[in-house]
């Protein structure tokens, strides 16, 4: 599981930092999360390749979160993209891009689908084989969710030598990884217990950004292996997280241990700060395992 921070700042972008924005990779799959503006050139500089992202997820409609993603899709259309895109938010989004590709008279060469959320309970947005996909109901001046993805991990890993000493034929091999006994030629049964192992661990990444301290999420992203939760202010600007419906990092470490996390990720921070070492140290007093994301850095888990 791969983590690319595109852009971790809040607000207005600057000549040094990036809104919001990251690719989360994970089964062999990506993701993009948020898509600040600017989003666009920190994939090419990244040299991730457009044509991997299928699904962008939006957290919410503050510019800093999505003002990137018409920029986006309609350099996907000029590339002549033919892979559909689908992308999930808040119901507005659906409305705000088509207005915006009617009044260029620019329309996709692409199927584009938007999933337009409006529940404020958790719920599963997304689902295949391999990941799944949840919201986390966030506290923020306007409609937020966060996401959750969870690996799913159905295959057990094969015992090599079990499977040999008992001369199984490899086409039996897809039936063992996804729990099967394999009955013999003289009739033993052997459990597939004697024949895999269980599978890994899943990983899980759970992404907050935007909201007030809310111990409600907990619940939801409990043991999760890493949690990405937005840290605007430090605590000496705590009357300002409170004002603006953010976070401090002392309140993110908070949040990360109820929710006995892994890992914490922080990021959003506010530009007031120059050195966002000081996030860490906040945040170190309640919780060990933080990481601080920064634009351009990629975290593998």
């Amino acid at each position: 599981m791969k983590v690319k921070i595109l852009g971790c700042y809040a607000a207005t972008p600057r000549t040094i930092t990036n809104p919001t924005s990251q690719v989360l990779e994970i089964k062999n799959k990506m993701f993009l999360i948020d898509c600040g503006e600017g989003t666009q050139v920190q994939l090419r500089k990244h040299k991730i390749k457009f044509s991997q992202i299928e699904h962008v997820f939006i957290s919410h409609l503050h510019g800093d979160h999505f003002f990137g993603l018409i920029g986006l899709i309609s350099t996907f259309m000029l590339l002549g993209r033919e892979k559909d895109l689908h992308i999930y938010g808040p119901k507005g989004i659906k409305e705000a891009i088509l207005l915006l590709l009617k009044l260029g008279n620019a329309y996709t060469s692409y199927n584009l689908f938007f999933h337009e959320l409006t529940s404020k309970e958790s719920e599963v947005i997304f689902e295949d084989e391999k990941v799944r996909v949840t919201t986390i109901p966030l506290k923020h001046r306007v409609y937020t969710n966060g996401y959750l993805f969870e690996e799913i991990n159905k295959e057990r890993k094969l015992n090599i030598n079990a499977i040999l000493n008992y001369d199984i034929d490899k086409v039996y091999y897809n039936k063992i990884k996804y729990g099967g006994d394999i009955t013999l030629e003289d009739g033993r049964v052997i459990p597939n217990s004697e024949l895999s192992f269980d599978p890994e661990v899943a990983k899980s990444y759970a992404f907050c950004s935007d909201t007030i301290y809310d111990e409600e999420i907990v619940p939801i992203i409990k043991n999760v292996t890493v949690l990405y939760h937005e840290s605007t202010f430090l605590e000496t600007e705590s009357h300002l997280a409170e004002k603006t419906m953010h976070t401090t990092a002392k309140q993110a470490a908070n949040i990360a241990k109820l929710a006995e996390v892994k890992n914490l990720l922080l990021g959003h921070y506010s530009t007031r700060y120059g050195n966002i070492e000081l996030f860490r140290t906040e945040a170190n007093e309640i919780f060990d395992t933080v990481l601080l994301a920064d634009d351009g850095l990629e975290f593998e888990f």
